[in-house]
């Protein structure tokens, strides 16, 4: 069975989502819980980097299979060489998504 960059990005990320909860020093101290403000500032700095890091191998990944097709439709057509650029670049949007999460992750 294959499994696609998309399903294991996927599940990745409700992982990240699931456990995030109690990331957070309002709800630990809800639940009676002690957590040092260093640990939690690391937890920031390391959903920082997978934010960036998982978005910009996606980002890869999805710039080399569209750059793929856009040469080969521009092989067969030149004329749609101009339209098909703009695909690469909706797909480096994906790095800048992350970069952005990240930098909203260590604003708040």
């Amino acid at each position: 069975m294959k499994t696609g960059l998309g399903r294991i990005l996927s599940m990745f990320l409700t992982f990240l989502v699931m456990f995030s909860g109690s990331l957070y020093p309002a709800i630990a101290a809800e639940q009676n819980a002690v957590t040092p403000m260093a640990e939690v500032e690391s937890i920031r700095f390391i959903t920082m980097a997978l934010s960036v890091g998982v978005c910009s191998i996606a980002a890869g990944y999805a710039v080399a299979r569209i750059s793929v097709a856009a040469i080969a439709s521009a092989a067969e057509r030149p004329e749609l060489l101009g339209r098909t650029i703009i695909f690469v670049g909706l797909a480096e949007g994906i790095a800048i998504y992350g970069l952005l999460v990240a930098v909203l992750i260590w604003i708040a």
